[in-house]
């Protein structure tokens, strides 16, 4: 009995086990998961209902408005008329009185459908703040991602340099036992060893940071850890100076900024009506309880027309700001435009740049490789020195460092054209 609930309880800790530390996780899922859990794009995602709450608000006015009310008076006096010197009332003290109206604006030269319109580009231009959002919340996955993969080379490539650097400190000890080298190179090679360790510290606790990122991005506990699959990487956007245009016109950001300023053109446009007449109808029917009357009830229809005379000049303080914030829409458009230009161009660069770096730097490990073995060959042929053979191991750890991130950084050159060229 004993043995089984020991071996039930290895099984549930195996589990437990299995769930805090997943089978390799892609790119593709990390992305997949920040779409759906990202905590920002949640918050975000409230912008777009409102706007569409804001277009049945500006809808509301094609409708008529239909409003009921009831009350009950009471007087200190009831009123009444002289009529040859005698007095009669001609309402009751207190009173009931109820009303039922209908009231729709027929034209107002405008508004009414300015303001619909505005309100339903400002909705369509949250939804494409929102797409550039999340555009930007998976750069920074692709960003956190591919630094996860680079500092792992990296600590890697530390570790390596620990080990290296401990192997040449032992052989150092025993020369000096030997009595063939002096105790400085000992004392060299354990300042050199710490060194390394403190470097193989500094990027262990990087990459936790970097987990800890990544499982905010994707809305993962802040304990999830798994194996990153690195056969998943990025497919490269070809942007050609010719079809620039095009694709800038594909990012969200863009988009919204066109929308913004086609929302302010119908703000403009709404605020110029504020200048003329409204038209409008009404419907009524009003009850008074009065005894004193033959018609207590009354129905009535109104035609009639509104005009604003004076407003204190809020309708030209209106208009004004209209004009202004179309005009700063559509400068942010022209900004955002450049912007976007930059960031195509400045990306493809530093992809053709990134190749380059690779190619120098595999060249420049195999020689580096080289270098490390013969310095260690003459150093224990005592015909080398220990600073020569530390140099070498830095210079191997060097290199094998900018080989890994010029991998990496190339992989997020091409996430940050992707995402300058709205394919993100």
């Amino acid at each position: 009995m004993t043995f089984q609930r020991a071996s039930l309880y290895c099984m549930v800790l195996l589990a437990i086990a299995a769930q805090s530390w997943a089978a390799p996780l892609t790119l593709q899922e990390c992305l997949q998961q920040a779409r759906t859990n990202n905590p920002s794009l949640k918050s975000a995602a409230w912008d777009t209902g409102l706007a569409r709450e804001n277009v049945r608000l500006a809808k509301s006015g094609n409708y008529p408005r239909i409003d009921a009310q009831a009350g009950y008076t009471m007087q200190l006096e009831p009123q009444a008329v002289i009529i040859s010197g005698r007095t009669a009332e001609t309402q009751e003290a207190d009173f009931a009185s109820a009303g039922l109206s209908a009231s729709y604006t027929i034209y107002d030269f405008g508004r009414r459908d300015s303001r619909s319109r505005q309100a339903g580009a400002a909705a369509d231009a949250s939804y494409q703040s929102f797409e550039s959002k999340r555009s930007d919340v998976a750069l920074q996955v692709i960003e956190t991602w591919f630094g996860l993969l680079e500092t792992g080379k990296l600590i890697s490539a530390a570790s390596d340099e620990v080990t290296q650097v401990s192997e040449h400190r032992r052989v150092a000890q025993v020369l000096f036992e030997e009595g063939v080298v002096t105790r400085n190179d000992v004392l060299q090679a354990d300042v050199r060893l710490a060194a390394s360790r403190q470097k193989l510290l500094a990027l262990r606790n990087r990459l936790e940071n970097g987990w800890l990122l990544l499982n905010f991005l994707t809305g993962n506990q802040s304990g999830f850890r798994a194996e990153l699959d690195e056969s998943d990487t990025l497919i490269t956007v070809k942007a050609d100076d010719n079809d620039l245009a095009s694709i800038i016109l594909k990012r969200h950001d863009i988009q919204a900024l066109q929308l913004g300023v086609e929302a302010s053109e119908f703000e403009v446009s709404e605020s110029r009506g504020s200048f003329f007449p409204e038209l409008y109808s009404r419907v009524a029917l009003d009850y008074v309880q009065n005894d004193k009357v033959r018609e207590q009830t009354i129905m009535s229809a109104t035609l009639g027309v509104r005009f604003n005379l004076f407003d204190g000049y809020a309708s030209t303080a209106t208009r004004e700001k209209a004009i202004k914030n179309r005009s700063r829409s559509q400068d942010n458009l022209r900004l955002a435009r450049e912007q976007a230009l930059l960031e195509i161009n400045s990306a493809r660069n530093d992809i053709a740049v990134s190749k380059e770096r690779i190619s120098v730097a595999e060249t420049a490990i195999r020689q580096s490789e080289e270098n490390l073995r013969i310095n260690k060959e003459r150093y224990r042929e005592r015909v080398g020195t220990a600073t020569e053979v530390l140099d070498a191991q830095t210079l191997l750890t060097q290199t094998r460092t900018d080989y890994h991130r010029a991998s990496y950084e190339y992989q997020i050159a091409t996430a940050r054209l992707k995402r300058a060229s709205g394919e993100l």
